[in-house]
């Protein structure tokens, strides 16, 4: 089943602020840990614009080397992925043949290879399956969030004011979002 959190933008980047993101991630993801029993992570990125992601496993594929967040060859790029990606092997072995390597067997690293080879909207097109994920480009400093087109995996999203600028919380499940500070409430607009 596992689970992913996100969160992105805000307040410029500082130690303080970097780690109240990440402190924040870690409340959402204990919200979901019945979803990924199996193991956990975090990733934070480095550059101006503050992104930390976070996954809780359970552990179907690649019982040994799939641990989320994953990232590409050199750390600019990383994703958190719930779901089952389709076609595997095929697509592995094409972006193998264009010089992509892989450093787990998780299904979900051929999201990072794609987004390398098509950008976003072709990788997303690219895709088969029941998925939700959240990529973010640590060169462009870009988040990319999407899910499959039926919906099947959920992919949840808030937006808060922050005086430095809007700040985009995810997750697999609401109970997440309130962990992490989102307060529950109707939107009757």
């Amino acid at each position: 089943m596992c689970g992913l959190v996100a969160v992105f933008g805000g307040d410029p980047p500082a130690q303080l602020a970097q780690l109240t993101q990440r402190a924040r991630v870690e409340r959402g993801l204990d919200a979901l840990r019945h979803r990924g029993p199996d193991g956990s992570g975090t990733w934070a990125s480095t550059g101006p614009v503050q992104c930390t992601l976070g996954h809780v496993r359970l552990a179907t594929l690649a019982l040994q080397d799939g641990a989320q967040p994953i990232t590409n060859e050199d750390g600019t790029i990383a994703v958190t992925c719930s779901g089952e990606l389709y076609d595997l092997e095929a697509t592995r072995r094409d972006l193998e043949a264009r010089g992509h390597r892989f450093r787990t067997g998780s299904d979900c690293e051929l999201i990072v290879h794609l987004y390398e080879e098509h950008g976003a909207r072709g990788a997303v097109e690219q895709l088969r399956g029941e998925f939700a994920f959240v990529l973010f480009d640590e060169r462009t400093q870009t988040l990319v969030a999407a899910r499959d087109g039926f919906g099947v995996r959920p992919l949840l999203l808030a937006e808060r004011p922050h005086p430095g600028g809007p700040e985009w919380l995810l997750a697999s499940e609401a109970k997440a979002l309130f962990a992490m500070g989102v307060e529950p409430r109707w939107n009757e607009a």
